[in-house]
């Protein structure tokens, strides 16, 4: 096992960035994680953190579409764009305030399959608020991660990913303190019924800053690949 000083991952902060410049930066880190798959010593994977410009991503799910529930009209009115996306699962949102981690593995030589990788990242996440003091657990039915609010289950992160030959793209989204509201424009990954929160909202000003959370999640998921053997 490698230590956590010694990363299976690098790991690239991006800053604030809009989702269409990201998913260029994705797809040409799937690309080149692909083509050095051969590569004796070469890391098998990068992580690209980033928040984005506020953005509700559709998928080609056909009932997805009817999970926005806004008009046009008023997303524009409260600044928030609409993209479509090449990932799994329904609709979402990403805005300021919301960690969004891109890990690009390749999972041939990680030693992982498809549903391997999801799980590995909703521990990764259980890990990052766990380092905080906040529970989160898995939902059986339901891919992401849940924290009890007021005695109801809340969703804390949500996870979307594609697999281009055994190299992932998409990831995971944390809500550590965006705009809840504009989760009101949605049906959150197509979940009737449920809800969504965030770290400020659980944790007040106890919060942890956004660069804690980032560094948090990046130990948390070089370690689980450590723990896993890969490398």
């Amino acid at each position: 096992m490698r230590p956590v000083d010694d990363p299976i991952i690098s790991v690239t902060d991006l800053g604030r960035l809009d989702y269409a410049r990201a998913y260029e930066r994705q797809a040409a880190l799937n690309e080149a994680v692909l083509a050095r798959r051969d590569e004796p010593g070469s890391l098998p994977g990068e992580l690209l953190l980033v928040e984005h410009d506020p953005v509700i991503t559709l998928t080609r799910r056909p009932a997805a579409a009817g999970h926005v529930l806004a008009s046009e009209e008023l997303l524009a009115q409260r600044g928030v764009a609409l993209a479509h996306t090449n990932r799994g699962g329904d609709v979402t949102y990403h805005g300021p305030g919301q960690l969004v981690a891109y890990p690009i593995l390749d999972l041939k030589r990680l030693g992982l399959g498809i549903h391997d990788h999801v799980r590995l990242l909703e521990a990764s996440v259980i890990d990052t608020l766990g380092a905080f003091g906040v529970r989160g657990e898995r939902d059986p039915e339901a891919t992401g991660v849940w924290v009890v609010h007021d005695g109801i289950p809340a969703k804390i992160c949500a996870i979307g990913v594609r697999v281009r030959r055994w190299v992932t793209m998409h990831g995971l989204a944390i809500n550590v303190r965006p705009d809840l509201s504009h989760f009101d424009l949605i049906v959150p990954c197509g979940l009737h019924g449920r809800t969504v929160t965030s770290l400020q909202r659980l944790m007040g000003d106890d919060a942890p800053s956004m660069d804690r959370v980032k560094d948090e999640l990046a130990r948390a998921i070089n370690t689980r690949l450590c723990d896993h053997g890969a490398g």
